[in-house]
């Protein structure tokens, strides 16, 4: 199948890192850390470790630790869409598909839960029609944007006339908890919101970017080390010491089984510093750059993050005959890793 768009959409408010330390300093959450818990929250959000800036989608992020379940779930039912809609939006009008004319729509999340789920909240926001294709993924974590693309890649094999469009779009800020676990910890200082969507068709658009050689693999062993989980009615992500390493592992596998198809760039998902320095002799000589832009400009998105590196990528290169395809690379809970191919027809 052929990329015919990609747009991404970040929420409006945007705060540094140093302004989310004093948000921190002034929240009563704080008081309710030890002393250890607040010096590695100092450290991350005051040194630095890859993020300048993330954008929260949740109003007023400064009560955001003393939200009820049911408040954050309304922030998450009312700015998911929104912020979905809006990278959808952006992606039919670079493709020139007026939102009538969509056939199918595919959104993975995984920071909140709806039913019926985000794609009927898009489906009447942008106008699809009532025999548009709605089908919602969840539960697939950081990696989820490229098992995504996977099934729009199915749908596409069976109506070929389709177009397609799929949305990965995360509110990890309506997904923050505070105590004194440094997994739970690390997570709220790296964590962000915002979209992606791409446009596909079974024919080429104006670029003829084909997507193919899908792979997947899934650690059901490691699951602990990386997952949400409920605690007092609120998502609660546990993040394992271990993740930067069992990232690397899990991409080194993806890796050696890509094929003899050369590859002149590596997207992969940014994580954080720390597994991007991980993957880095995994994926050498590749550059990472693109990656550690966008985790520096817009922290650790979740799913959309790989979609976001793509399309930094392509704004200073595009795949060719002559130097190879882009091989994209995910990863999350699962613990799972996901990867596929950007190529000329």
């Amino acid at each position: 199948m052929f990329l015919h768009a990609l747009a991404t959409a970040l929420p409006p408010t945007a705060f540094t890192q140093d302004e989310c330390w004093e948000i921190v300093q002034r929240s009563p959450v704080r008081q309710r850390l030890s002393k250890r818990s607040r010096l590695i929250l100092h450290s991350i959000l005051r040194g630095d470790h890859g993020i300048t800036t993330r954008h929260f989608a949740v109003p007023e992020i400064e009560n955001v630790f003393d939200l009820t379940p049911d408040q954050l779930n309304a922030a998450f039912r009312a700015e998911a869409p929104r912020l979905a809609g809006r990278a959808l939006s952006l992606a039919l009008a670079q493709a020139n598909v007026p939102a009538a004319d969509l056939d199918a729509l595919l959104i993975c999340t995984c920071t909140g839960y709806l039913c019926p789920g985000l794609t009927s909240y898009v489906a009447e926001q942008l106008g699809l029609r009532p025999n548009t294709i709605l089908q919602d993924l969840v539960g697939l974590g950081c990696g989820a944007a490229i098992p995504t693309i996977r099934a729009a890649s199915h749908l596409l094999a069976a109506q070929p006339r389709a177009t397609v469009a799929c949305v990965a779009v995360e509110v990890c800020s309506a997904a923050f908890y505070l105590d004194d676990d440094p997994g739970v910890l690390i997570s709220a200082c790296l964590f962000s919101d915002g979209a992606a969507a791409t446009v596909w068709r079974a024919t080429p658009g104006p670029v003829a970017l084909r997507c193919f050689d899908f792979q997947s693999l899934h650690l059901p062993a490691e699951r602990d080390k990386l997952r949400f989980e409920q605690r007092d009615g609120k998502l609660r992500n546990l993040l394992d010491r271990s993740v930067p390493a069992l990232a690397a592992q899990a991409v080194d596998q993806l890796w050696q089984q890509r094929g003899p198809r050369p590859v002149a760039r590596v997207v992969a998902h940014p994580g954080g510093r720390d597994v991007l320095e991980a993957l880095t002799p995994v994926l050498a000589p590749h550059s990472l750059d693109a990656s550690a832009r966008v985790l520096r400009t817009c922290g650790n998105m979740s799913s959309p993050s790989v979609l976001f590196a793509l399309e930094e990528t392509l704004t200073t290169a595009a795949p060719s005959a002559a130097s190879g395809d882009f091989w994209l690379v995910s990863f999350g809970a699962g613990f799972s890793a996901h990867s596929c191919r950007l190529g000329v027809a």
